[in-house]
């Protein structure tokens, strides 16, 4: 088999091994191709490079596929884009013909693969949930391992992402032992879950009560069943149960975030982090979210203080999906 140009993190060769599992740890290491060393360099591929930590450098580099592994691209002869989440691919084609194709080379390949899904719809509701194609295998239930929690997870009932991996870890690596962390929008818990694993006290809010149920069974799977309260619902109805209450709270809502902020004030201590996700144009990506905070929060006697205004992913053309991380005090 021939070289294949892949996405690859550059390393210095003394630190490819922290690199190499702190990448296997987030499920970024592409294990269908080797690990090059090239001029005391290494060239670690990569599944997802728009996944990879800011503090690594990305390089496009030929390398060579494994010994004895079959890669959908030796099928087909051309290499098509696929997403893993646990033992599920996704695809995102259009052509039914080129669909079908790619999901037969996919399950005859040595990816470790039990169902091959297609996009049939954006998300969509306030359930955040999308219609799928499964075009092979018949699950849509699988496991999703992330930075060292596990996440059980049918991506046909809930919302989960796995290209946010390493900005939750980002998020998540700030979280102090003690901590009440409130998860607005927690899903099935991939703030939630590692949160209390640093041994905070964590409540998941979401409306989707298949959601929920997964969140319950996660904390369970992760051991932190004691320290994680899951509540099915409208966080703007549970937020009177828990007023002044959090010492971080996450808001991953990109679309509509401003409409809950009176309801994040309202959850938040005399001093809270607030990550505030949002989603808008590239010229003026931040403003309009820190606006939004402040018309919020300094009528209920907050300071605000901007600490990061982070940029996650390209969302769409011109559009960038944002984060701002907030400290509010009074």
């Amino acid at each position: 088999m021939t070289d294949m140009e892949r996405p690859c993190v550059r390393v210095a060769r003394e630190d490819g091994e922290a690199t190499r599992q702190r990448l296997a740890e987030a499920e970024l290491l592409d294990h269908d191709y080797d690990i090059v060393h090239a001029d005391g360099e290494l060239y670690l591929p990569v599944v997802d490079p728009d996944g990879v930590p800011a503090d690594l450098p990305v390089a496009t580099r030929d390398v060579p596929p494994r010994e004895s592994q079959t890669l959908p691209v030796d099928i087909l002869g051309f290499e098509p884009t696929y997403e893993r989440l646990g033992e599920i691919v996704i695809i995102d084609e259009d052509d039914a013909e080129r669909t079908s194709a790619i999901a037969d080379a996919i399950m005859d390949s040595s990816i470790p693969a039990e169902t091959v899904l297609n996009r049939a719809s954006k998300v969509k509701g306030e359930q955040r949930v999308r219609e799928w194609d499964v075009l092979a295998g018949d699950g849509t239930e699988t496991v999703h391992r992330e930075y060292g929690s596990e996440f059980l997870v049918d991506v046909a009932d809930v919302y989960f992402s796995p290209r946010l991996a390493t900005e939750r870890h980002r998020v998540v690596e700030q979280v102090e032992s003690g901590e009440h962390f409130f998860d607005m929008f927690a899903g099935v818990g991939p703030f939630v879950i590692p949160a209390a694993r640093r041994g905070a006290t964590a409540v998941g809010v979401d409306i989707n009560e298949t959601a929920i149920g997964y969140l319950r069974a996660n904390a369970e799977r992760n051991d932190v069943a004691e320290r994680v309260t899951a509540i099915a619902g409208d966080v703007r109805e549970v937020a009177a149960e828990y007023p002044s209450w959090a010492d971080r709270l996450v808001m991953n809502l990109p679309h509509s975030a401003d409409e809950f902020l009176e309801t994040a004030v309202e959850l938040a201590g005399e001093e809270c982090v607030l990550h505030y996700y949002d989603i808008q144009h590239e010229d003026d990506p931040h403003g309009p979210g820190e606006a939004a905070i402040r018309e919020a929060a300094e009528p209920a006697g907050y300071d605000v203080d901007v600490e990061t205004r982070h940029t996650v992913r390209s969302y769409a053309p011109h559009e960038l999906n944002v984060c701002l991380d907030v400290r509010l005090i009074r």
